[in-house]
């Protein structure tokens, strides 16, 4: 290695066989240049414009924040919810206000039962097929209900490919949580013989377009299908031999239909500051670390929650979020309600009804 005395010398990392060949000239001059810039040229300045030498700040990237003798300085909150202590949202909506929701059932004419939803720009459809099968062994004397989520590319450009299977089979779980309860369906009518025949039920729901609130949507047109699902009445016909045979009604209405009076249905309450909102846009989704999900039946009942999102739920911020959910459900409930029987004493001129949860 050479000497600093030479024309030129080499750095020497702590990697071996690494070398580096610098000038010593030229780091002398960038020291100079360093030390003219930080010292010297501040002190001419303010000579030259007879006001003392500020002490120099420290700067960071726009947007970071530093720990200082002060702590952690948290970026302000989003102008989104800068009129959250008025209980007023940007789009003129209080917290517990729900946005127009387009019920319509009986859409889809190859299935036992159908319903489409709209809820903002989010736009949900559900197909109910009712088809015989084996009841399950721990279950001999019940049918059960299949469910299947397809996320269609054209609701959003994050399901192209494989984007939407996860969000897919995370709806899928949690419709399978929600109606795992007797309370909310009774399977006992969908079986026609124990052990050997019942109803399956295959709900599949499509989503088309995604506006924010997909799990409320998709849970209101889940109802809204299973409550215009028609099921055809069968005789079981037993000869002299034992051997039994299945005869299906030809009557179009001599048909079983499910009670949904217990059906929950979902209401998710997004955490943004200090305060919960239902009924998220995508906007307002993008503000908040934390949501609650709850299940409530028409009665104010909770039948199962569940938190999403990466942020965390105190216990007093849980207990306020479910009594709302609670409060909020039973009206949503009862809207729904009547739109489903002013849709049914329409008969075959269906319409499209809105309502306001």
């Amino acid at each position: 290695m050479s000497s600093f005395g030479d024309p030129s010398f080499t750095l020497q990392i702590s990697s071996p066989g690494i070398q580096y060949p610098y000038s010593y000239s030229a780091i002398a001059r960038g020291w100079g240049w360093l030390f003219f810039r930080q010292l010297a040229l501040p002190v001419i300045t303010a000579i030259k414009l007879g006001f003392p030498v500020p002490a120099r700040k420290r700067r960071g990237r726009p947007g970071t924040a530093h720990l200082g003798s002060a702590g952690y300085q948290a970026p302000p909150p989003p102008c989104l919810w800068d009129n959250a202590p008025e209980d007023l949202r940007v789009d003129g909506r209080g917290c517990e206000d729900y946005r127009c929701v387009e019920v319509e059932t009986d859409v889809v004419s190859n299935t036992s039962g159908s319903a489409r939803v709209k809820l903002g720009h989010t736009d949900i459809l559900v197909g109910v097929k009712a088809e015989m099968g084996t009841p399950k062994l721990e279950k001999p004397n019940e049918g059960y209900l299949e469910f299947f989520v397809d996320c269609s590319a054209n609701a959003t450009p994050q399901f192209e490919g494989r984007g939407g299977d996860d969000l897919g089979t995370e709806i899928a779980n949690t419709l399978y949580r929600i109606f795992n309860n007797k309370s909310s369906v009774d399977l006992k009518t969908l079986c026609i013989s124990p052990r050997e025949h019942c109803w399956v039920l295959y709900v599949d729901v499509l989503l088309l377009e995604c506006g924010g609130n997909l799990f409320d949507a998709i849970s209101i047109a889940v109802k809204a299908a299973l409550f215009n699902t028609s099921i055809p009445r069968v005789r079981v016909l037993e000869d002299e031999e034992g051997s039994k045979d299945i005869e299906l009604s030809d009557d179009p209405y001599d048909c079983i239909r499910l009670s949904v009076e217990n059906v929950p249905c979902i209401v998710t309450l997004c955490k943004i500051g200090y305060r919960h909102v239902v009924d998220a846009t995508l906007q307002e989704e993008a503000c908040s670390l934390a949501s609650l999900l709850v299940s409530v039946t028409s009665k104010g009942v909770v039948t199962c929650m569940r938190k999403v999102g990466k942020g965390s739920l105190d216990p007093e911020s849980i207990f306020e979020m479910m009594e709302t959910g609670k409060r909020v459900g039973k009206v949503l409930h009862a809207s729904l309600q009547s739109v489903l029987h002013k849709e049914e004493s329409l008969g075959p001129k269906r319409q499209k009804v809105g309502f306001l949860g």
